[in-house]
């Protein structure tokens, strides 16, 4: 969940620098980059704990509790686990995939913004 919040003031960001010109395009422009960046940055934390790189938080990377009473352990389990891929494409994550394409867009504002000037 964390790597959507960068996105939405991203997407905020960008959307403001529509409405104005000069120097606060580029500055807001280059906001909604490291913003970007900031996701991209989360989802190399991520990938690395889905690939086994480090650990991650133990709050969605805990084993799960067998105590013999199954509703007791189905309701205290965690309800998504974050050390595990739950979908990959050419051996590469969501998280991994949000990393790449938030870096490259993050790199390509910047570029834009900067060759513009």
């Amino acid at each position: 969940m964390w790597q959507r919040w960068p996105h939405v003031a991203a997407l905020l960001l960008a959307t403001l620098a529509l409405f104005v010109q000069g120097r606060a395009r580029g500055l807001l422009i280059g906001l909604a980059a490291l913003a970007m960046a900031v996701s991209g940055g989360i989802g190399i934390l991520h990938a690395g704990v889905e690939y086994g790189w480090w650990t991650g938080p133990t709050t969605c990377t805990a084993p799960l509790a067998v105590s013999g009473d199954f509703l007791a352990d189905i309701m205290s389990a965690p309800i998504v686990r974050c050390d595990t891929a739950p979908w990959s494409l050419f051996g590469i994550s969501l998280a991994g995939y949000n990393a790449l394409i938030s870096l490259v867009g993050a790199g390509a504002a910047l570029w834009m913004t900067l060759k513009h000037r």
